[in-house]
């Protein structure tokens, strides 16, 4: 770490800036934290104070994850990891959750993330029963990849009460055997059956985990986050973010309250929403459906094999209203998790009309946005609502998708070049830790996956919807900051916030199925090194 540096000059760098004005340089004057001037390395007469020699290393912006789940992928860090190399079957996942039971003891709830079942040799999801075989006397919670799905073992059943005689929840089911027990699986709004009486962590434990976290998210570039999951009980995110930054959280970050707390605990003072704040609070944040992975996101036609399934719708017009109601009279954002063609609609057409409350960016945001009709496009673009959408779930899942929607449909997900040249602004990011993957995080995954348009496997996830690599950094960079609000970050420009990273290859030359493959040397935020990467340092 450099101790504050009042003015450096960087010459001699391939920089990609995200601006529209002057999209390259090869030189930067830092000053007091804040792009001084960015240009032609020629064009400097002088060069005063300090000086970096880039030495022809490729320079972006600061990366912004614009839909991400920190606290969630800090934990996930601590927890069995249920993807390849560790889990490929049921069986592995078994004999995980028996090493971890007895490394822990009985008196801790063994944990996991990340299983897909079009992944495992099964085909088919982990049970109460087959968790049972590994763990009978101590509650057990598996987390579906796609965070919108447990399955629990019947120790943890019992522990919440749930039995043959419990009904469903509204917005979640239970998952049952032909004779009405509970499987294990909890879809939705029921798996907060379980989740509420799992233990609570301190604030001091999760600001922790978030400061570690913090540097992981610098080794990838990413210097500006979000958190798409803001609670106010049992821990307030406002209050843990800020215990975080103390401990040396750095990514400046919005958080988005879940509308159903901000119901019970209204929050939203002028100081809290402060944008300025290196954390605030951005948005209102609620929930149309579930996920296309776990057959939950609310769709029209039905899932593949299933007529009678369309998903599950998660709210109302009535409560959707009032959350945008509450979000402008806080000159907040509306932001909504919506992946399903019926839940997009539902959206779009609720708000179809109306004129947004925010005059610097989207008042309503669009989550996912996985499967929209050419109507939700016209009318969201006409609407000025915004996507942020994530390349990599077609990457890392597309087993399930193909089993759940087919190949055909499959390649007509995540539009982004449609979504794009209909007028709609959108984002990308990471939706981390929900996704099928060891490094759900990892930018540059989300990078190759929209540019080639190619899942792990090398299967076609459809060609016509590919974006070109400029488009794909911009969606990472200056767009995302146009949709989250976060100030002064996103390109580097005169005024901006200097924050940067040096790649250890030109991404621009690469060829692009190796994209995922680069790595960060450097990270800076407001002129300071924050991050190195000791095996790749340049001087």
């Amino acid at each position: 770490m450099n101790n504050e540096i009042k003015q450096c000059t960087y010459i001699n760098g391939k920089i990609f800036t995200a601006n529209q004005e002057k999209p390259y340089a090869d030189a930067m004057v830092v000053r007091d934290g804040k792009v001084a001037w960015i240009g032609c390395q020629a064009d400097l007469r002088k060069i005063d104070g300090d000086f970096v020699d880039l030495q022809g290393q490729r320079v972006l912006p600061g990366l912004i994850d614009a839909h991400l789940h920190p606290l969630y992928l800090a934990n996930a860090a601590k927890q069995i990891a249920c993807t390849p190399p560790l889990v490929y079957s049921i069986e592995d996942l078994i004999k995980q959750v028996r090493s971890l039971r007895g490394a822990q003891g009985k008196d801790r709830w063994v944990e996991g993330w990340g299983y897909d079942e079009g992944k495992l040799l099964e085909r088919r999801s982990p049970t109460r029963w087959d968790l049972d075989q590994a763990a009978a006397d101590v509650p057990v919670i598996i987390t579906r990849t796609c965070a919108h799905i447990v399955v629990v073992n019947s120790k943890a059943l019992d522990l919440a009460g749930i039995t043959k005689e419990t009904p469903d929840v509204p917005g979640g089911q239970i998952d049952r055997d032909k004779d009405g027990e509970p499987t294990g699986i909890l879809r939705e709004n029921a798996k907060d059956l379980v989740t509420r009486i799992m233990p609570v962590k301190t604030i001091e434990e999760n600001a922790e985990l978030l400061a570690e976290l913090s540097d992981v998210l610098l080794a990838h570039g990413i210097t500006a986050i979000t958190d798409a999951m803001g609670r106010t009980e049992p821990t307030d995110y406002l209050e843990m973010y800020n215990a975080a930054v103390k401990k040396g959280l750095k990514q400046r970050s919005a958080l988005y309250y879940i509308w159903e707390d901000l119901k019970k605990h209204p929050m939203l003072e002028k100081e809290k929403t402060d944008l300025e704040n290196q954390i605030h609070i951005g948005g209102v944040k609620l929930f149309t459906d579930g996920s296309v992975s776990g057959q939950t996101a609310w769709v029209n036609p039905p899932f593949l094999g299933d007529e009678e399934n369309y998903g599950i719708q998660m709210t109302t017009k009535e409560e959707l209203l009032a959350a945008g109601e509450a979000a402008k009279q806080n000159k907040l954002q509306l932001v909504v998790h919506a992946m399903g063609e019926q839940a997009i609609d539902f959206i779009v057409d609720t708000f179809y009309g109306k004129k947004g409350w925010l005059t610097d960016a989207p008042s309503i945001r669009i989550e996912h946005a996985a499967m929209p009709t050419l109507q939700a496009l016209q009318r969201a673009a006409e609407t000025g609502i915004a996507f942020v959408t994530q390349p990599i779930f077609l990457f890392a899942e597309i087993e399930s998708y193909h089993n759940n929607l087919g190949a055909g449909r499959t390649k007509k997900t995540y539009p982004v070049k449609s979504m794009l040249e209909a007028g709609i602004k959108v984002s990308f990011s990471s939706d981390a830790p929900a996704t099928a993957w060891a490094d759900p995080v990892n930018p540059f995954v989300g990078i190759k996956a929209a540019v080639t348009r190619l899942a792990y496997d090398g299967t076609d996830t459809g060609q016509e919807q590919k974006v070109d690599l400029e488009t794909a950094i911009i969606l990472y960079t200056r767009s995302a900051q146009e949709i989250t609000r976060i100030p002064k970050v996103g390109q580097l420009a005169p005024g901006y916030h200097a924050d940067f990273i040096i790649l250890d290859q030109d991404i621009f030359e690469l060829d692009q199925e190796k994209i995922d493959e680069i790595q960060v040397i450097e990270t800076f935020m407001g002129g300071n090194l924050v991050y190195i990467n000791e095996n790749l340092a340049i001087r």
